[in-house]
C-alpha cells in the first residue's frame, strides 16, 4: 500500500520524515502485544512510557536510543529453577519494542520498580526553533543600518554590526610608517 503525499508536499516543507513514517506503519502491520505500555502526557512537554516486564531485572533489560528511535529490549538472563512448572501464567520471554521519537525528544531517565519499567521522555526546543519576533524597518535606510547585503550568514549579531560599520576610507600606515598612499606613489615614480 502506498500513499501519494504530493498534496502535502505542496504546501509544507520538512515532512519527507512524514512519509518514511507512514511507509514503516504500513510494512509493520501487526505490533507485538507482549509487553504491555502505556504513554502517558504528565506535563505539557514531558511524557511517560511505562512498560509491565515482570520478572526481568534492570541487568536483562536495554534501552537504546538511534536514529529517533527507542529501542526496548528484554533478555532472558539465568537458569529456571530445578522445579517442574505446571502451569506458566507469568510470560518471561526475550521481547523488543521500538518506538519512533518526533524530533527533539530527549529521554531523560529509566527505573524500574515492582515489575513497571518508567522511561521519563521529555521535548526539547533548542532556542532556535522558539518562536521571535523580527523587526520591521521602513524603506529608508539609515546610516549603518544592517542590510541583507551586509549580513554573513551564521555569524552573530555583533560581528554583523561591526562589518555594518562604514569603513574610513584614511590610508593605511604599515610598521614602518608609511601610508599606502607613499606606497601607491613611490610605485608611481619608479615606473
Amino acid at each position: 500500500m502506498s500513499y501519494d503525499f504530493a498534496p502535502l508536499f505542496r504546501s509544507a516543507i520538512g515532512f519527507d520524515r512524514l512519509a518514511q513514517l507512514v511507509d514503516t506503519a504500513a510494512q509493520n502491520p501487526v505490533s507485538p502485544s507482549y509487553p504491555p505500555y502505556n504513554i502517558e502526557k504528565v506535563a505539557e512537554s514531558r511524557y511517560m512510557l511505562t512498560m509491565a516486564v515482570a520478572g526481568f531485572g534492570p541487568d536483562d533489560i536495554e534501552l537504546t536510543v538511534q536514529d529517533n528511535t527507542l529501542v526496548v529490549a528484554g533478555r532472558v538472563t539465568g537458569g529456571q529453577p530445578d522445579r517442574e512448572i505446571l502451569y506458566r501464567g507469568i510470560a518471561r520471554r526475550a521481547f523488543e519494542r521500538r518506538f519512533v521519537l518526533a524530533d527533539h525528544i530527549v529521554v531523560e531517565n529509566a527505573n524500574l520498580d515492582n515489575g513497571l519499567l518508567c522511561i521519563a521522555v521529555r521535548h526539547v526546543v533548542p532556542e532556535a526553533l522558539k518562536p521571535r519576533r523580527i523587526p520591521i524597518s521602513s524603506g529608508t535606510a539609515t546610516p549603518g543600518a544592517q542590510t541583507p547585503d551586509t549580513l554573513t550568514p551564521g555569524s552573530t549579531d555583533e560581528e554583523n554590526a561591526a562589518t555594518a560599520a562604514p569603513q574610513s576610507h584614511a590610508p593605511f600606515a604599515s610598521a614602518s610608517g608609511t601610508t599606502t598612499a607613499d606606497h601607491a606613489g613611490a610605485s608611481r615614480q619608479a615606473a
